[in-house]
């Protein structure tokens, strides 16, 4: 009996390992299988999101100007002027320029209205803005006035020189007629530290703004007359569009600022005065009709799609390169 049990014990063994082998294998199929699905959705996912976006794209270009304020009626036609003055940003040449466009053309527009509230920026976009605003009035024969909030400084004040009467609260912050060119000078650190710079150019002044590179008499020179060439084009512009209202001192184009109590006495502003009280008591219409150009929400997410794909790049170069700016 015992003899003929024995034979039987190494198959009992092996239906075991074999069974345990079938279950792991399974496991491992069904593990795969589960995966391959996953990554088969997250693919569906990635090609959806692609699609949602081209059709976002697409939308924001065919109805760009779907929402383009146009009305008969007499009104004031307000243009706001808000933050950094720079390419790109809400209160570029592009922007301004396109909302006051609309806002001349609009047959029902008393005078237009630039709503500043802006510490400056660039002075290629506040000088394409002040070109046309002259162009503008003259073309329509419309007038246009700026209307100051908390700041109107440097690149911001270059374009409300060119408005027919510029309004003020008492507490604005006014003026800063003057251009900077900054950026830091890291070369005495690194000589303490031991790190030596390797900058590589052809053209002996092209790393002249390299903040690791000592800057030598004559490309500092070249700077400043830079600097100097900028001021005067923006001298020119305030006095152009002041006239004789302005009481010119030492102190008017130094870069100092005021407040707005103080820019009227010194001519930099004509009156104190609001956005209403302008629409109401000079424009003689009180209907404000707001004709600034804001991205809808398609237009936003295509821009931070961009946005997030170069930023990296952009940041790069701006940390190394340093341009002239108003305020």
């Amino acid at each position: 009996m015992w003899s003929q049990m024995t034979p039987a014990a190494p198959a009992a063994s092996n239906a075991s390992a074999s069974g345990w082998e079938r279950e792991v294998l399974e496991k491992l199929v069904f593990a795969t299988i589960a995966e391959q699905r996953a990554s088969r959705r997250w693919r569906l996912f990635g090609r959806l999101l692609w699609v949602a976006l081209a059709v976002a794209i697409f939308w924001a270009l065919m109805f760009k100007d779907a929402s383009t304020t146009t009305t008969t009626t007499p009104h004031t036609a307000v243009v706001e002027v808000k933050g950094e003055i720079a390419s790109g940003a809400d209160a570029s040449a592009e922007s301004v320029v396109a909302a006051m466009r609309s806002a001349f053309e609009d047959a029902g527009a008393r005078a237009v209205v630039l709503l500043i509230n802006s510490p400056g920026g660039s002075p290629v976009q506040a000088g394409i803005i002040n070109d046309e605003i002259v162009r503008l009035k003259a073309k329509y024969n419309k007038p246009l006035y700026a209307v100051v909030e908390e700041t109107c400084a440097s690149a911001a004040y270059y374009i409300a020189a060119a408005a027919d009467e510029i309004f003020v609260d008492k507490a604005s912050i006014v003026g800063s007629i003057g251009v900077l060119m900054d950026g830091f000078g890291f070369t005495g650190v690194m000589d303490k530290v031991g790190v030596e710079r390797r900058l590589l150019t052809a053209g002996e002044n092209k790393g002249f703004l390299d903040p690791f590179s000592p800057m030598s008499e004559s490309q500092r020179e070249h700077a400043h007359e830079m600097l100097s060439q900028i001021h005067t084009q923006f001298i020119n512009v305030v006095k152009t569009g002041r006239g004789e209202r302005l009481h010119e001192t030492s102190e008017t184009f130094s870069g100092l600022f005021w407040t707005g109590q103080q820019a009227v006495e010194m001519g930099l502003a004509d009156k104190i005065g609001s956005l209403d009280y302008v629409a109401r008591e000079v424009v003689k219409a009180e209907e404000v009709v707001d004709y600034t150009r804001r991205d809808n929400v398609a237009e936003r997410l295509a821009k931070r799609f961009g946005a997030a794909v170069g930023s990296a790049a952009v940041q790069s170069m701006r940390a190394n390169t340093s341009l002239p700016a108003l305020r």
